[in-house]
This record gives structure tokens, sequence and C-alpha cells, in this order.
């Protein structure tokens, strides 16, 4: 499941200038009483371009430039929003030897809730079905805890994102899969503590071939960057070879929703973006755990959010979307892939 961020309340418009004066940076911008057309509206009258939507109904991350107008921008702000900041300072949290044990369980059941709803798969089941099914098999025979449900609102167990759907997909009754369908079903386990995360692309019954190269060269491109993790690598590294192996297929790589840190907390510190530049952004080093989990898409890299229910993202132009996920640990030579399933030999 995609990143979402701490922050450091400015409640004082000469803090925010100050801020917004030291650029780059991320502001989150909450809105009331009616979030999401305001939050909409933002961004186009800044027209800010790279726009990150975080997974909660109320809240817009903007990437903000010290090249905008920023009286303008804090009176616009001031009108219709409570704003909160914080400056490119991360705090990455080193994992202990132990605390990698109790991850690496953690990731292994997520990667079985993955192996045992394969088969549930078909056409004619809803995505409600499913989610049950895996809610069912969390709690009584894993006896862990589903982390996405009630997870700042969200109010399913899994993630599923069908077709042009690029990631959190809301499961429901009334979505019906049918043959030729792609799905990325999302999982996130925690257990004593510990999240795992992975996602996984599933066919749905006879798949066209244009789609089949989409989940194909998606996946390619995760296991790319898993050969590349370790020690003294940048995350510019990854997101570069990510974004380089997808656009060689004439894909395109989704930039709003990114990897993450992860471990105690499901959404820490670093991001890990799916494309950048080699040798740039944060160093690795032995002890941190992230997700990567590219998403590319068939047609344009633009996305959508939906005003409905705030979670659902769409790709803008409804053209298909592909996204796998892995857990990682790096370890003092490479990585160890938290989330591996039997199928794979990484």
């Amino acid at each position: 499941m995609c990143d979402i961020k701490n922050i450091k309340f400015a409640l004082l418009r000469e803090e925010l200038e100050a801020t917004l004066q030291s650029a780059p940076l991320y502001t989150i911008i909450r809105a009331f009483p009616k979030p999401t057309a305001l939050a909409w509206t933002i961004p186009r009258k800044l027209a800010i371009t790279d726009v990150h939507y975080s997974i909660a109904p109320t809240t817009i991350c903007i990437l903000a430039l010290s090249c905008f107008k920023i009286a303008g921008f804090c009176n616009l702000l001031e009108r219709h929003f409570l704003v909160s900041t914080f400056p490119e300072i991360m705090t990455i949290h080193i994992k202990t030897p132990d605390d990698v044990a109790k991850m690496r369980v953690a990731g292994q059941l997520a990667a079985e809730v993955l192996e045992m709803i394969g088969p549930h798969v078909q056409p004619g089941v809803s995505t409600g079905e499913l989610d049950r099914i895996c809610h069912g098999y969390i709690i009584e025979n894993q006896h862990a805890i589903p982390a996405p449900l009630n997870y700042n609102g969200f109010p399913k167990s899994i993630c599923t994102s069908v077709n042009h759907v690029i990631c959190h997909g809301i499961p429901s009754d009334g979505k019906i899969l049918k043959a030729g369908d792609i799905m990325n079903i999302d999982v996130t386990v925690i257990k004593d503590g510990f999240h795992g995360d992975t996602s996984k692309m599933f066919c749905v019954g006879e798949v066209p071939g244009h789609a089949k190269r989409l989940i194909r060269v998606t996946q390619e491109c995760l296991y790319k960057a898993l050969d590349i993790v370790r020690p003294g690598i940048t995350l510019g590294d990854i997101g570069h070879v990510i974004q380089q192996h997808g656009e060689a297929h004439n894909y395109s790589i989704v930039r709003e929703y990114c990897g993450h840190g992860i471990g105690r907390i499901f959404h820490e510190e670093p991001q890990v973006l799916h494309y950048g530049k080699p040798n740039t952004g944060t160093q690795v080093v032995e002890g941190m755990t992230f997700t990567i989990e590219p998403m590319l898409n068939a047609g344009t890299r633009y996305t959508k959010l939906s005003r409905k229910d705030g979670w659902t993202v769409t790709t803008k132009d409804r053209r298909l979307s592909a996204q796998w996920e892995h857990t990682l640990a790096v370890t003092s030579t490479g990585c160890e892939v938290l989330t591996q399933r039997p199928d794979e030999d990484l």
C-alpha cells in the first residue's frame, strides 16, 4: 500500500512563509468542510504538475517549489485550509536483527495470503467476497491483523485494483470479475507489531496478450530493482532502473504514489520513488526495510483520485495499469525479500 506522511504543524502564516522560502518541501493541506472539491482546485490554480495525493480522503500532499508566489500561495491556503508542513528531513528507522526476524514472519504471512486467494480469483466472483476470504484467513488462520482495515478510514482488509485502477481499489460486492480482467491484490499483515506488505497481479480467465505484457514488464521492473539493492546505492538508483525498463517498453511510470519504509509503522521513511536519476537521493544502508511497488500504465502516467471515496486511484485515460510489490530488508551484501512467494526464485 502506498505512502502517507507524518507532519509537523505550522499554524502561523509567518512560519509557513519561512518554510516555503526554504523549498523544496512537502505541504500537507487538510481541507474542510468539503475536502475533495477544494483539493482538486488548489493544484490547478497554482499550476502544480507534481501532485502527491495521500490515501486519506481529507488530505492532499503538494510538492511546493520556491518559484511559487509565496504570498498568493499562503493567501489561498488561509481562505480554505488548515495547513501543516514539514521539510525534507527524514527519520529512517534502522531495524535490528530481531526486528527483521519479526518482519520476516509478517512478510511470509502476507505472501501466504496471496497464495491462498489465487484459486478464488475467477470470473463471477466479487472483490467483496475476495476481501472476506482474506480477512477470515488472516484473523482466524494466521491470528494476525489486516493492516488496511480502518487505516485512515479505509473500509476493507485488502486492496483490489481492477484493470484501469492503479491502487487502493476498495473491494465491493458490486464489483464482479469477468474473464479478461486483470487485478492487483494488495495485502498487508501485522504480526507481533510488525508489518508485511506485498501485492501481486492476477489474470481473470483468459487475458489479452497486451495485458499480459504489461503485467510481465511491471514484474520485471520490480525484480530489476530488487537485484541492485545493497548498501551504498541510492534510492535514485532504484527509481532509475525501474523507469528505464518500463519506458523502454513504452509504458509510463506512475509518479504520485511510491514505495515506503515499513516496520512497526505501516508507512514510514523513506519514500521510494519508481523513477529518478542514478546517484541521487538517500543512500541505502544495512538494516533499512522498505517496499518497492512499481506501478506502470499502458497509456499516460497521469492519475485520477476518486472524489466519491477518496481512495481509488485510476489512470486518467482509463487504460490498463499494473503493480507488483515486495517488502525487503537491506543486508550487508544485498537484500532479503521478506514477502517472497514459493513460486519466485529471488
